[in-house]
C-alpha cells in the first residue's frame, strides 16, 4: 500500500483519527494542510483533482483519493488488529463508525468548531438557533457512550479497536467546545485507557 498522503486541516478530529490510526498501524502518511477558513478546499483546483465535495480530510493512495474520515480510516485499518475478523464483531465496529457520523460528530464536533473557531460572537442567526439543541444532542451521545463503557473497556472488543479511535477523536476534545465531561466517568476513564495505548499520539503531534 501507499504512498500515503493525507489532506487534512491539523485540527479537525476527522483528519486526526486518520493520523491516530496510521500510528497505530505503523504507516507514514504525508500531510498536506488546507486552512478552511480561507476556502482553500473550495478552489476549482481542489475540488477537481482532490475532493468534489470539497471537503477534508481526503486519504490519497498514489493516484487514487478516498475522502470520508471513517472510510480514510478503515482503508488504513483493513487487514490489522483494528478490525475484528468476527462477521458480528465488524459489523458491530461500523456499527460505531455510522453512529459516529450520524450522532456523535454533527454535534460534538460542530459545537466544538462554532465555539473554538468560528467564535459564538460570529455565529449566524441559524447557527445560533441550531446550538441549543446540538449541545443537547451531543449531551446525549456521551451519555449513551457513557452507558456503553460502564459494562466494557472498549466500545467492541476487551482490546482497542478502530471504533475507540474514531470516537476519540472527537470525544477527547470536547471539553473545547463546552461540554462538561464529569457526568460521564466511563467515558473518562475509557479515554485515559486509549491514550495510554502504545503508539497513541495527540492531536497536536
Amino acid at each position: 500500500m501507499g504512498p500515503f498522503v493525507l489532506h487534512e486541516y491539523a485540527l479537525s478530529g476527522n483528519c486526526y483519527k486518520i493520523r491516530l490510526t496510521a500510528a497505530h498501524v505503523g504507516l507514514p502518511l504525508e500531510r498536506r494542510q488546507y486552512d478552511i477558513l480561507k476556502g482553500e478546499t473550495r478552489t476549482a483546483q481542489f475540488l477537481s483533482e482532490v475532493n468534489a465535495n470539497g471537503r477534508i480530510p481526503v486519504l490519497q493512495i498514489g493516484d487514487d483519493f478516498l475522502p470520508e474520515s471513517n472510510a480514510a480510516a478503515f482503508y488504513l485499518a483493513d487487514g490489522s488488529d483494528l478490525i475484528p475478523a468476527d462477521r458480528f464483531e465488524r459489523a458491530d465496529l461500523l456499527r460505531w463508525l455510522f453512529w459516529e457520523q450520524y450522532n456523535h460528530e454533527p454535534n460534538i464536533a460542530t459545537v466544538r468548531f462554532w465555539r473554538t473557531v468560528v467564535g459564538e460572537a460570529n455565529l449566524a442567526e441559524l447557527q445560533r438557533a441550531q446550538l441549543p439543541g446540538k449541545i443537547a444532542a451531543g449531551e446525549a451521545a456521551l451519555a449513551l457512550m457513557d452507558e456503553h463503557l460502564g459494562r466494557r473497556d472498549f466500545l467492541v472488543l476487551d482490546r482497542l479497536t478502530l471504533a475507540d479511535i474514531v470516537l476519540y477523536a472527537y470525544t477527547h476534545v470536547a471539553e473545547e467546545g463546552g461540554f462538561d465531561l464529569r457526568p460521564y466517568p466511563n467515558v473518562r476513564a475509557w479515554l485515559a485507557r486509549v491514550a495510554a495505548q502504545p503508539g497513541h499520539v495527540a492531536i497536536t503531534d
